[in-house]
């Protein structure tokens, strides 16, 4: 079990595309990075406990079983190959483009994410939910949908306990200890 405390917090990060580009339009796009996420989390044995796909970034919330730095490696390095492989699978080319950057060495390779991951330790559980509600209040913010349910990229209604048959991505909620219940 998982207890939220300063000794053992949780991590809340940002993973922001390359110049903004809303790289995750499209369904396919969003359900690619569920995969892939859920791949990062098999490959490291991190928990993941709130997340919300957006058409540009990312917000996720992860135990601490590993330093940032490395959950930062896995969510965002196997979320560009799958993102990438598939946009070079299917000829996307403009989109490619966007995301080229310039290496001496090799000539071009491409950069799905910005450089620098915004990492924020949650250290109490009253920091946690505050976490959770603006992931879960970003779909509403950024006028994606009415109704928070409807936004199927994030955890929102495993939180409500009224997941779907084929959620994107399923939430390690029990495994978190809470202190008041």
């Amino acid at each position: 079990m998982f207890y939220i405390s300063k000794d053992n917090p949780c991590y809340y990060f940002t993973s922001v595309a390359n110049n903004r580009l809303p790289v995750f339009r499209t369904d396919k796009l969003k359900e690619i990075t569920c995969k892939a996420i859920n791949e990062a989390r098999t490959s490291s044995g991190m928990f993941i406990f709130a997340y919300v796909i957006m058409p540009d970034h990312f917000h996720i919330i992860t135990d601490s079983k590993l330093k940032p730095s490395n959950i930062l490696r896995y969510l965002n390095g196997v979320t560009a190959r799958r993102v990438i492989n598939y946009l070079k699978e299917n000829n996307f080319t403009s989109s490619l483009d966007k995301l080229k950057q310039f290496e001496k060495k090799r000539g071009y390779k491409y950069s799905l994410w910005e450089h620098h991951s915004d990492t924020f330790t949650i250290t109490s559980e009253s920091m946690f939910m505050q976490k959770v509600s603006y992931i879960h209040l970003n779909p509403i913010r950024a006028e994606l949908v009415g109704n928070i349910e409807d936004y199927l990229y994030s955890s929102i209604r495993i939180w409500k306990r009224k997941p779907l048959e084929n959620e994107p991505l399923e939430m390690d909620l029990n495994q978190i200890k809470w202190r008041d219940g």
